[in-house]
């Protein structure tokens, strides 16, 4: 599964209501998100603790450097998995 565009306040709330769709792959592409907010790394926080209740591995891939940087910010690099390539 890939993110697009933005995971901000205004569209992390509707992007949440397709959380199953989003885990169900297992590795979930970053590389086209265009901006991200703390609402945004709340998302891929939830969406992996729903994951793990789920008993369903989930990676992150392709990070872009505004999103790890918002992750090196709050210290959440342990907290999410997050590869380079897919």
């Amino acid at each position: 599964m890939q993110l697009q565009g933005e995971l901000t306040a205004v569209t992390a709330p509707a992007l949440l209501k397709h959380t199953a769709a989003l885990i169900a792959g297992g590795t979930i592409n970053l590389s086209a998100v265009t901006k991200a907010d703390s609402a945004g790394v709340s998302l891929l926080l939830e969406l992996q603790r729903r994951a793990m209740a789920a008993g369903q591995p989930l990676v992150f891939s392709h990070c872009p450097q505004q999103l790890r940087g918002l992750l090196t910010f709050f210290e959440l690099e342990e907290a999410l998995p997050i590869r380079e390539t897919a």
